[in-house]
């Protein structure tokens, strides 16, 4: 049997189809992406991000209406940008870049991409430690180095959670859908009863206390006196909500999920997990610090002990399950990125590989700590590829080009790619991690995505236009 025919038999028998295209027989009906949506995004990093707002001074109007706009634009994004590329290709993102920049550029690609995945899952499989560990008084601490490690307890801890994670997502796209379909409606519940127990703890319990949000503000000066002054504004907020997953939607990292995606309809699924997980469940976590503020000047974002103080055991497992549903998918992408590196792997085995790199991200506490900026930093690395898919669907044939030229070439490294990419992320890693004059404080990670984006896209354009002025439009 060739290659060829191997591998066309090992995708069809695993039901993943990591290269190649989804078959009819094969795709998944609206409900199942609604599910993996809810259970993804009303999830591990809602307990970690939604604290982060109120300790970084964001106001209560800025939130509601920031957060309301911002998680809008991404629905829009992910329907109209990745859902049309992901229905007519029925690619990973991995195998669908192979063609375009070759086997060899994509294997560096893929290698930064699935590290970035296992960091951002490493920050839930700390989520949920953080709640396993309370039964047994082992806290979830920060230490001051970004590398140092939790207690041995936790650690502990730690590897016991993410070895579970990990079996989860090596089980394959449709056990990680159906974990979330299970989790997901339960799990949105407890994020409206956290908020709704929260207001009470803190006798808000009045339209006007609402509206006044003088409980929140109070928690604001609490932090700012203890740890200093800080602002985080409107745009800020609509900007943060619409990239924090900028490497799914712009980066195209969905398109590994949308490729089983019998209809169109189903990208409208992301909205979902917007609304219940990044608008409702973002602002309950954040009354839940709120709360504890009021009640015991403490400080300390532990997501554990913030749904504990809230729901008791109910909390617990919300945390602990929510820390799964965000892990277990993106586990999954990084997986899926590691066997763009080792092609011949089969997919549990870097799914499992995926999951090891993810648990020793985990014991490293202070990392999930750092998630605001994290988000728009991974956005800002990986968006820029997402760009030069969409540019080689819509405008490589307009232009005269060859779309997926590696492919039909036999390139394995398209330079135009490599430079497209990389100019446009080095530029914008500089200003998120150099102060300039223009930006003394350095600039706000999440702002440099679409910028770089765009400039990636154009990029690619004119270099493939210059490097191949004469590519043939038959195959």
């Amino acid at each position: 049997m060739s290659d060829e025919h191997s591998t066309e038999a090992e995708t069809a028998t695993s039901g993943e189809f990591e290269r190649h295209p989804v078959p009819d027989s094969a795709l998944l009906g609206a409900g199942k992406f609604w599910g993996m949506y809810a259970g993804e995004h009303a999830a591990g990093t809602e307990f970690m991000i939604g604290p982060l707002f109120l300790a970084a001074g964001a106001s209560l109007q800025d939130l509601l209406f920031g957060l309301l706009l911002g998680n809008f634009l991404a629905v829009l994004t992910w329907r109209f940008l990745v859902t049309p590329i992901a229905i007519a290709k029925r690619m990973t993102l991995y195998y669908q870049l192979e063609r375009i920049a070759g086997g060899s550029l994509v294997k560096l690609y893929n290698v930064v991409n699935g590290v970035l995945f296992c960091f951002l899952a490493g920050a839930m499989v700390t989520v949920s430690a953080s709640a396993v560990g309370i039964p047994f008084g082992t806290l979830y601490e920060v230490p001051e180095s970004t590398f140092g490690l939790g207690s041995p307890d936790f650690t502990l801890i730690v590897v016991v959670v993410g070895v579970v994670m990990a079996i989860i997502a090596a089980a394959g796209y449709q056990v990680v859908a159906q974990v979330a379909n299970i989790a997901a409606p339960w799990m949105i519940a407890i994020f409206a009863a956290c908020g709704i127990v929260s207001l009470t703890q803190m006798d808000a319990n009045s339209i006007s206390a609402l509206s006044e949000g003088k409980y929140w503000q109070d928690a604001i000066d609490f932090v700012q006196e203890k740890d200093g002054v800080q602002q985080f504004g409107f745009w800020q907020i609509v900007v943060f909500a619409w990239l924090c997953n900028g490497a799914m939607h712009f980066g195209m990292a969905d398109l590994s999920i949308f490729r089983f995606a019998r209809s169109p309809s189903s990208g409208w699924a992301p909205a979902i997990g917007m609304f219940l997980g990044h608008y409702m469940a973002w602002i309950a976590a954040a009354l839940l610090l709120a709360a504890q503020i009021k009640l015991s000047q403490d400080t300390t974002a532990n997501p554990g002990a913030l749904a504990w103080g809230a729901l008791g055991w109910t909390g617990i497992i919300c945390v602990i399950i929510a820390g799964w549903t965000t892990a277990n998918p993106t586990i999954y992408r990084a997986g899926l990125a590691f066997q763009g590196v080792f092609p011949k792997s089969p997919r549990v085995v870097m799914t499992l590989i995926a999951g090891a790199v993810a648990t020793t991200a985990g014991a490293f506490p202070n990392l999930s700590d750092q998630l605001l900026g994290f988000v728009g930093t991974y956005g800002t690395v990986l968006g820029p590829m997402g760009a030069i898919i969409f540019v080689d669907f819509y405008f490589m044939r307009r232009f005269g080009m060859r779309e997926e030229n590696a492919f039909h070439q036999g390139n394995s490294f398209n330079v135009a790619v490599l430079l497209a990419w990389l100019i446009p992320v080095a530029a914008g890693l500089y200003l998120i991690f150099v102060p300039t004059q223009m930006f003394p404080d350095k600039l706000f990670a999440a702002y440099a995505v679409v910028p770089c984006w765009i400039a990636s896209g154009v990029i690619y354009l004119l270099l493939s236009k210059l490097m191949h002025p004469k590519t043939p439009l038959v195959s």
